[in-house]
This record gives structure tokens, sequence and C-alpha cells, in this order.
């Protein structure tokens, strides 16, 4: 195999990753577990348990669009006012992660998930206070409309599946591959 044959093989690897992780994020986010809130249009879910999983295993950059389309993508399946704000959360949320050390679930990991709770938490009360008209209001759609139950929700499934994947071996098979 020449060089750039397999520079095409890995980049076709990495976007076909991107693309099913999308799906399983839309997935996930839009009918898994989809909790209707009521207060604000919005509603809880797991979805970025997927989110942090794609980000300890693709590149930044393709962990970044997996995000923005399927969190993109459930909103305008179940919310489309939501679909804006949550294509820039949902990217954001994505960069606390790494890709480069040998186990999904580490300390810089295990980090990121609360640094992924206050990226989700202010870029959601911003768009809240917009929506409804002020920041009074936007805290507590935020925090009524389950922000805490959902980032929290995510961080025990992403650490819980990363600690199951992790005793697989699954992150060497999937670099291997890539």
């Amino acid at each position: 195999m020449t060089d750039a044959t397999a520079f095409h093989s890995h980049k076709i690897r990495l976007l076909t990753s991107t693309g099913i992780f999308a799906a399983m994020i839309t997935l996930m986010t839009a009918y898994i577990c989809h909790i209707p809130d009521g207060i604000n249009g919005g509603y809880i879910h797991f979805g970025d348990s997927l989110i942090y999983l794609a980000a300890s295993l693709l590149p930044t950059p393709y962990a970044m669009a997996a995000a923005a389309i399927g969190g993109g993508m459930a909103d305008l399946l179940t919310a489309p006012m939501w679909t804006l704000p949550t294509v820039i959360i949902k990217m954001l949320i994505a960069l606390p992660f790494t890709c480069k050390k040998d186990r999904i679930i580490n300390v810089h990991n295990t980090a990121a998930t609360f640094l992924a709770f206050l990226i989700s938490g202010v870029g959601y009360y911003m768009a809240n206070a917009f929506f409804m008209g002020g920041f009074q209001a936007g805290i507590v759609a935020y925090l009524l409309g389950g922000g805490l139950i959902q980032s929290g929700g995510s961080a025990v499934v992403f650490i819980t599946a990363g600690l199951f994947l992790d005793r697989m071996g699954f992150k060497q098979r999937f670099s291997a591959n890539s």
C-alpha cells in the first residue's frame, strides 16, 4: 500500500467513524431515554455521553463534527428552535476531551466531564435567557429543565461505558483500525 493510499484509507475510516458517531448521538439524544421537560421546549437525554466517547476516540475536529451533526439533527427532529445553540454547544463540549491517552477513562477525560458540564451549563443558560427573555428566567429554566441531570447522567453513562470498553481493549483496536 502506498503512502497516499494509506492516507486516504485513514481519512475514510475517520470520516466513517465520525458519521457513525453522529448517527448514534442523534438516536441517543432524540429517541433513547428522551425525556421532555415541558418548561422551555427542551428535553433531558444522555446523548452527551456519546459525544464524550467520540471525543475520547476521534481527533478533535472529527469529534466536534460528530457532536454538532448528531446534536443538531436530534434537535431538528424533536425541538427545532434549539438547533443552532445545540450545534455550537455540542461542538464546544467535545473540546476538553483527549483521544491521545491509551485509555478512554483517564484523569484527563474524567475531569473533562466537569468542564463539559460548565460549557453546556453556560451555553444553555445563555440560550434560555435569549429564548425566555431574561437572565433570571434562563437560570431557572436550565436548572429546573434538567441541565444538572443531563450532564451528570451523561458523565455517569460515559464513565461506565468507557470503563467497560477499556476492559475490552476497545481503544487499542479502534485506533489500530483508524
